[in-house]
């Protein structure tokens, strides 16, 4: 499902990147495959020094469909960042990569929590982001973190989420027990 960054996608998902329903909410935009490459060098390099951690989401036959990534890593906090390729929208990627990708930064990289800014025009992102369970609306929460992220506009076009590592871990606590309890149930 995810996999570390790697030069040899680039060209598949160059491809995907580019179309009119995905290439407006890319974050690291390339006009060019040569700038593509060049910017997922610089992203494995960054990933190298700690500075972001992104992975490349890949479909069931293991060919790369999207990336998935928390940059502005500061205190243990990060910006999370996700674009997965028109064929394979409402298909279950998004939230299957934001599982595994959550899984790892709360368990093996140190990471307490996730912030996702959301366009207020962009649906799509918003409409997968409340189908997360563990995710809490935190315009009011971390106002100056709210301010910050639309202080380049003079409304806001951002809405702020988080998902803390205890919410997180505590939601798959839960689920993981309840699941139990519900197989115990049938036997």
């Amino acid at each position: 499902m995810l996999k570390i960054r790697d030069l040899m996608e680039v060209p598949a998902l160059y491809e995907l990147m580019t179309a009119p329903e995905v290439y407006p909410f890319v974050r690291q935009k390339a006009a060019t495959v040569d700038e593509f490459y060049f910017s997922t060098k610089q992203t494995i390099e960054a990933e190298d020094r700690g500075e972001l951690i992104s992975r490349t989401i890949l479909d069931e036959y293991q060919q790369p469909i999207g990336t998935i990534n928390l940059f502005d890593i500061e205190d243990n906090y990060g910006f999370l960042a996700t674009w997965i390729g028109k064929p394979y929208f409402g298909k279950g990627y998004n939230r299957q990569a934001k599982d595994a990708f959550f899984h790892e930064l709360f368990t093996t990289k140190g990471i307490d929590g996730i912030f996702m800014k959301v366009q207020k025009s962009n649906k799509r992102s918003l409409k997968a982001v409340l189908k997360l369970p563990y995710v809490t609306f935190a315009n009011e929460l971390y106002d100056s973190m709210y301010k910050r992220i639309n202080a380049h506009s003079n409304e806001a076009i951002y809405d702020l989420f988080v998902i803390t590592k205890k919410h997180y871990l505590s939601y798959q606590q839960f689920h993981s027990e309840a699941a139990v309890n519900s197989d115990e149930e049938v036997s």
